[in-house]
């Protein structure tokens, strides 16, 4: 018997084939993607009413000053007029999205009484504005 140096080359490395078949897939795929272009067309114009249909809820701001006062949308209102509006607001719309602004000086319990009301009436995207680090 020979040495440990007749090995049999039958075994073929299939490794670089299918990383260069995966390379020219990837430049298939960017290249369609690219060269993909849409007919210009000149689309109907709906109504208004059509329009508002279809949109997303707005984004409803409610703010609390270093006083503690509390505003919806630049509407002065007190928590429980506040918690009234919500309730209606969300009856019309049940995903309503909510961003409170509270002042940086505002009591943290007049704000958590705000968003506890909002998570009592079934709001779940609450948003709590903040200013960035600079």
């Amino acid at each position: 018997m020979a040495s440990g140096d007749d090995k049999s080359f039958d075994d073929i490395n299939v490794t670089p084939m299918v990383d260069l078949y995966l390379v020219l897939l990837l430049i298939f795929i960017v290249m369609t993607a690219a060269g993909v272009k849409g007919v210009k067309v000149d689309l109907p114009k709906a109504g208004s009413k059509a329009a508002a249909d279809i949109s997303a809820p707005k984004i409803q701001a409610i703010t609390i000053d270093s006083e503690g006062k509390i505003t919806l949308n630049l509407t002065p209102m007190s928590l429980e007029e506040l918690e009234s509006k919500i309730s209606g607001m969300v009856a019309v719309t049940p995903d309503l999205p909510v961003v409170v602004r509270g002042d940086s000086s505002t009591q943290y319990q007049k704000i958590m009484a705000v968003v506890t009301m909002l998570g009592k009436n079934g709001i779940t995207k609450i948003g709590l504005a903040t200013q960035p680090n600079q």
